[in-house]
């Protein structure tokens, strides 16, 4: 999650250029050097700690993966998962089983949505309710 400085400005104003540009380099930056991270980190994982470790490393790359889909996927499960009140998708700091955790609490699902919580609630007991996440700061 991130965090702010006092006097840090809540917004920063997106070029569209820059953003392009950023996002061409770090698709090209991740194709390159992600194979080479997760070779590393699997070998390391597993000589320090064993399963566990590895466990642990695979967990925090799901996790980061669902954070990502949580932004990239945002506009269309806002419509298909939730209602017009829901609490939406987007935050770049939640994970989606937070958000869905969060509408499920607040009843704002929508059958599509509360059949995917129902998925995942049977891989993982009560999987959405333990990923909402309290402490993230709101998206603008």
């Amino acid at each position: 999650m991130t965090t702010k400085n006092k006097g840090q400005s809540d917004e920063r104003k997106a070029n569209l250029f820059v953003g392009l540009l950023l996002f061409v380099i770090s698709i090209i930056l991740l194709i390159i050097t992600t194979p080479f991270g997760f070779i590393y980190g699997l070998v390391h994982s597993l000589f320090k700690n064993l399963f566990k470790g590895l466990g642990g490393f695979l967990l925090e790359i799901a996790i980061s993966i669902d954070q990502l889909g949580n932004v990239i996927m945002q506009h269309l499960l806002n419509v298909l998962w939730l209602k017009k009140d829901g609490y939406k998708f987007g935050n770049r700091d939640e994970t989606i089983s937070s958000v869905l955790g969060k509408n499920k609490v607040r009843n704002t699902l929508s059958g599509f949505g509360k059949s995917i919580v129902y998925v995942l609630n049977k891989i993982d007991k009560n999987h959405v309710l333990d990923s909402i996440d309290y402490f993230v700061e709101p998206k603008n």
